[in-house]
């Protein structure tokens, strides 16, 4: 089934009834109408310019909505990154009747650019103590450790991550973790560079894409079960078929000056957003 509603432009757009979800941003907005503390800590002045500017394409509104996420919620984001784009919301919203754990790069990783993101956002938490002072870090390496004690989480939020761990050979025991540290009936929230359903998968996902039918299948695998997916963050005018992948595109523009009126037009990726659950039982 699907709804036919007008964007900003005036166009008439469509979203899909999904698992028995709805997800679209109008009524995302009516739902959270009662929480507008989460909705000021978005639109707060508090969050980085380069982040805010980030918004209509990630809709972070909308996504936690979507996701169900609530001030008293216990949640584990994997690999926030040196921005901090999520703790920015998350950190504060959580910091009085939940908890926000941000599963990061091991301490001891070999990697410069992880040494870099880790100490980016330690930097971060420190300089805003009042946002942040109650903001937890564990490791996360597969599941190599412990992101969040056995059990305890009502969510796991990551975002655009699947594709560096098919890279590494290491997206089922990345879901293995996962799915420990959420507590039974808990959720898995993901979101994902798109691939084209119409191609092969790259088993290595070289070019940053995936297709939503593979990440479905590898939380499946590990023992979720999907309950709705959201066309919040698409993008129609992604054709996924740049060079450099999805790198391309901005924030990165990885071609630096060539084509970059071209890939601003077309903005950030287009994206799935799927919500998946761990048996109750």
């Amino acid at each position: 089934m699907a709804v036919a509603r007008k964007n900003e432009g005036g166009r008439l757009t469509r979203r899909r009834l999904v698992g028995g979800a709805l997800a679209t941003p109008f009524l995302s907005r009516l739902a959270l109408a009662d929480d507008d503390r989460l909705r000021r800590l978005v639109e707060s002045s508090d969050r980085s310019a380069g982040n805010r500017a980030r918004d209509p394409y990630r809709h972070p509104l909308e996504t936690l909505t979507f996701l169900g996420v609530k001030e008293t919620s216990s949640v584990v984001e994997i690999l926030p990154g040196g921005s901090g784009y999520w703790t920015e919301i998350l950190g504060p919203y959580l910091r009085d009747k939940g908890r926000y754990i941000a599963a990061n790069a091991p301490k001891e990783t070999d990697s410069g650019e992880m040494q870099r993101e880790n100490a980016a956002f330690l930097a971060k938490m420190a300089g805003a103590p009042a946002l942040y002072d109650k903001v937890q870090v564990s490791e996360f390496k597969a599941d190599r450790y412990a992101i969040a004690p056995v059990g305890s989480a009502d969510f796991v939020l990551t975002f655009r991550n699947i594709h560096n761990w098919m890279a590494a050979g290491e997206t089922s025991q990345c879901f293995a973790a996962f799915h420990k540290a959420l507590k039974p009936g808990g959720i898995l929230g993901i979101e994902e560079h798109r691939g084209s359903p119409d191609q092969p998968q790259d088993p290595l996902a070289k070019s940053g894409y995936v297709r939503q039918d593979v990440a479905i299948a590898f939380a499946e695998a590990a023992g979720f079960r999907l309950l709705a997916s959201s066309e919040i963050n698409a993008n129609p005018r992604d054709s996924k078929d740049y060079s450099v992948g999805v790198w391309a595109l901005p924030p990165t523009f990885r071609l630096k000056e060539q084509d970059r009126e071209k890939y601003a037009a077309i903005g950030e990726s287009d994206r799935f957003l799927l919500k998946f659950q761990k048996s109750a039982a």
